[in-house]
């Protein structure tokens, strides 16, 4: 299942099964990838409950959610925090989350393009040699030097960067809904479907 975050001001929130006001609604913009959220929150807390749990709870615990739904695809929605009581721990929570993404966000790598088909190529920067290889999409030579790197980036898998945007934008979120006054909701529904990715070479 996917979870579904939004903040809208208190006197918009309907019950369910109605849906709930799209003119007025902060969300975060999370990656289309399955299970995201839900890897993004493990480790961090809220108001001594690892938020994952507070999430469960909420949503599938004895008493079910009863305000309105987030859109199509989405069951009810219930509050996971409210202004002013909770506004200390969310924003525990999004400096958790941003300390979580800094720490996994993986080893540095150079970057390099093919100056003839553009292929991109990365080496992690303790294993950087100045060599020259050939470009197996083209066959061009491509140098490997820093002098001639793009730049620095980050060197991990997709689903892991997808986990730390996730949590980047879950704690702007939350500092955002906090700072109008508005409860933060959340939902479940379908998970969405994932995106595409191209494969490029790497050294």
């Amino acid at each position: 299942m996917a979870f579904r975050f939004l903040a809208i001001p208190a006197h918009r929130l309907v019950d369910f099964p109605k849906t709930l006001p799209d003119d007025e609604r902060l969300e975060p913009q999370l990656p289309p990838v399955h299970e995201a959220v839900e890897r993004a929150l493990a480790g961090a807390e809220f108001r001594d409950l690892r938020a994952r749990d507070r999430l469960r709870a909420l949503l599938q615990g004895d008493r079910p959610p009863g305000l309105g739904s987030p859109g199509k695809g989405f069951g009810p929605s219930a509050v996971f925090a409210q202004p002013p009581q909770d506004l200390p721990a969310l924003l525990r929570l999004a400096d958790e989350l941003e300390q979580l993404a800094r720490r996994e966000a993986g080893e540095r790598a150079l970057v390099w393009k093919c100056g003839e088909c553009s292929a991109r190529y990365a080496v992690p920067v303790a294993l950087v040699r100045q060599v020259s290889i050939r470009c197996e999409r083209c066959g061009t030579p491509v140098q490997l030097s820093s002098q001639q790197s793009l730049g620095e980036e980050a060197l991990i898998d997709p689903f892991q960067g997808a986990v730390n945007t996730s949590r980047h934008e879950l704690a702007s979120f939350f500092r955002e809904a906090m700072a109008r006054g508005w409860p933060v909701l959340v939902s479940e529904g379908a998970a969405p479907a994932p995106r595409g990715r191209s494969a490029t070479p790497t050294a």
